[in-house]
């Protein structure tokens, strides 16, 4: 084998997928998907094809011309990381068509039955494929290098809807001819009766095309009960169909278009048509996804403040930097996540003015030197390229690839100025649109449209170096450093008063929150509450980073407040922090027994995601 990706069995010697055409049947009472898959290559292929899967149930491989079987293997074991290897032999073949079933055991799929959702009467099923789990929704090249185009009709009940990272252009009856050219005349390729279910009453088929080559971690859909509201001319946000969600999240991001435009105007036309948001369940494992057409967001974003339109101007700004120009791999995720973080910050800063943008840096700062304590052992991970031989790129995840790379962008915009760093951007994004690329390949181009500049800045040491260099910058802002004073005061014994923070929001309070000493004393931590309620904020970034600042102070009065967070909630930002801080460190056993207890409760409202995210923290430290 000649693999691209640490994280795939893709061999290079073998032709990339360009299409992918699926039909997918949702039996939610047994949480698979009965689904094909027709593969179409760049070019006629002899020989192995190698692709990527993990629990997947492949029923058979056929020839989509003849309906005749292909001869294929799949590994008998299953690797931890990627999956199973899956071998189909092919005869000067430009196409494949794939039957399978997914498993309960999908690491992208979480199934929520009515209880853990909204509304608590009809079930729920939603995809989160980024980094390594398209595998486990259908067979695929399961790599950034290998961008495709894709179609799909699904097949739900009724009385669900669907949503997906592609254009929807149908709902309908189901007919049996939905499944001509993929079936047998016998239909019996499952097992059962595959055209039957299909054409069942109470069954509608929603239909979505991507015409745009994307990478397979961008495929994304939902199924459920879903509502809308209209927040723009490009803009829906979509939810379970609650109108207090839906009302309250159109609130919180009815200033979208307005950003869009302010984007448009530093990074050049927006290439997607559609910027629509949906408003997953709490169990949502990452604050946001940037699934083109269709983002993803946590139910914590909606703040009531609009502050949450913050995570918005991140995921909208990958629309230029992840979704036009991606990773080549994970080794290189610094390219999608250090550009956006780049991106969002100058959104920001136009929509929401500098102090905001400088908080937003100094919450990054903070953040960035916390991950080089988390990575002292293993300072390869505090590289923005890195070896991931063998290392799940889930239990790595981490600040570095955002907060260094911003500082490294950063950097080198302070080099060149600010007008040059912007035409720059426009032509790295005109150039590498649609394209995967490699650090060296952006190193290339940075050194051939900035000549010197590896003279002014050491590129190797920021790219390839350990640790944080010595020419990243704090940022600098009046509201900054008033915040940083008043924590570095709360060291000394002194409360901020109320005046201090009366027009504070939920930045200034993390920011303020996330710099004082974790070896405060109990005392002052019920004191600091006391006036400030908090434990009880509306928005998680204050409520977590205060009940951190609990933790690590042994102040038990906080613990119930833990635990009802850590049930309520399930995106790996809160969960992370919290359970380390109940498990790490000594003399800690009633918080380990606690930290045990709490996941074991709350374990099945986790996405698969999360649960081997604490689960790998709870086996290192418990």
């Amino acid at each position: 084998m000649a693999p691209i990706d640490p994280h795939s069995f893709t061999d290079s010697t073998h032709p990339l997928t360009t299409h992918i055409a699926l039909t997918l049947y949702f039996h939610f009472s047994s949480s698979t998907i009965h689904a094909t898959a027709l593969l179409t290559l760049q070019n006629p292929c002899t020989g192995p094809l190698s692709l990527d899967s993990r629990s997947l149930v492949i029923h058979k491989i056929l020839d989509p011309e003849t309906l005749t079987p292909l001869p294929f293997t799949l590994s008998s074991s299953e690797h931890p990381i990627n999956g199973r290897h899956l071998t189909v032999s092919l005869d000067n073949h430009s196409s494949i068509l794939i039957l399978y079933s997914t498993s309960p055991s999908s690491s992208a799929l979480q199934w929520l039955s009515p209880p853990q959702t909204f509304k608590k009467i009809h079930p729920f099923v939603y995809t989160q494929c980024q980094s390594v789990h398209a595998r486990s929704v259908f067979p695929c090249q399961d790599t950034p290098a290998a961008r495709v185009c894709y179609s799909a009709k699904l097949n739900v009940p009724r009385q669900l809807s669907a949503v997906m990272s592609a254009r929807h252009c149908g709902h309908r009856d189901p007919v049996g001819s939905d499944l001509d050219g993929v079936l047998t005349k016998e239909a019996t390729e499952f097992g059962f009766d595959l055209k039957s279910l299909w054409c069942e009453e109470g069954r509608v088929v929603e239909e979505f095309v991507m015409e745009q080559p994307i990478p397979p971690y961008l495929f994304a859909f939902a199924v459920g009960e879903l509502g809308f509201r209209e927040v723009g001319p490009r803009t829906r946000v979509y939810s379970e169909a609650v109108d207090g969600v839906l009302d309250a999240a159109a609130r919180e991001f009815a200033g979208t278009e307005e950003m869009m435009r302010q984007a448009e105007g530093l990074f050049g036309e927006y290439d997607w048509e559609r910027f629509d948001l949906l408003v997953l369940p709490p169990s949502f494992p990452y604050g946001g996804m940037e699934n083109p057409r269709m983002v993803f967001l946590t139910p914590t974003v909606i703040k009531g403040d609009a502050s949450g339109a913050q995570v918005v101007a991140h995921e909208l700004a990958h629309s230029w930097t992840g979704n036009l120009i991606t990773n080549k791999n994970n080794e290189h995720f610094w390219l999608n996540e250090g550009f956006t973080t780049y991106a969002e910050r100058r959104i920001v800063e136009v929509v929401q003015g500098e102090d905001i943008a400088a908080l937003n840096v100094g919450i990054g700062w903070r953040g960035l030197n916390e991950e080089m304590e988390r990575f002292k052992d293993n300072m390869e991970f505090t590289k923005l390229k890195n070896n991931q031989e063998g290392v799940d790129p889930d239990d790595i995840y981490s600040q570095v690839p955002y907060e260094k790379g911003f500082q490294f962008l950063w950097r080198i915009e302070r080099q060149i100025g600010r007008p040059a760093f912007d035409e720059f951007l426009k032509k790295y994004i005109a150039t590498f649109k649609f394209k995967s690329i490699d650090t060296e390949t952006f190193l290339d181009f940075l050194k051939a449209n900035i000549p010197g500049i590896e003279k002014e800045i050491d590129l190797q040491q920021w790219t390839e170096g350990t640790g944080i260099p010595p020419d990243a910058q704090e940022p600098v802002s009046n509201l900054y450093t008033k915040i940083m004073s008043l924590a570095n005061d709360f060291k000394l014994g002194r409360m901020p008063r109320e005046d201090e923070v009366c027009d504070w929001k939920g930045q200034e309070w993390e920011l303020y929150l996330d710099n004082l000493s974790k070896a405060v004393e109990a005392s002052q931590v019920i004191a600091l509450d006391a006036r400030y309620r908090l434990s009880e904020s509306k928005d998680y970034e204050v409520k977590v980073a205060f009940l951190q600042l609990a933790i690590s102070s042994r102040c038990r009065d906080y613990y119930g407040e833990v635990e009802k967070t850590l049930k309520e909630v399930g995106r790996m930002k809160y969960l992370r922090p919290l359970y380390s801080g109940l498990v790490q460190g000594a003399g800690k056993d009633e918080e380990k027994i606690l930290a045990k207890r709490v996941f074991a409760e709350a374990r099945e409202c986790y996405h698969p995601i999360a649960q081997g995210v604490v689960e790998a923290i709870l086996a290192k430290h418990v």
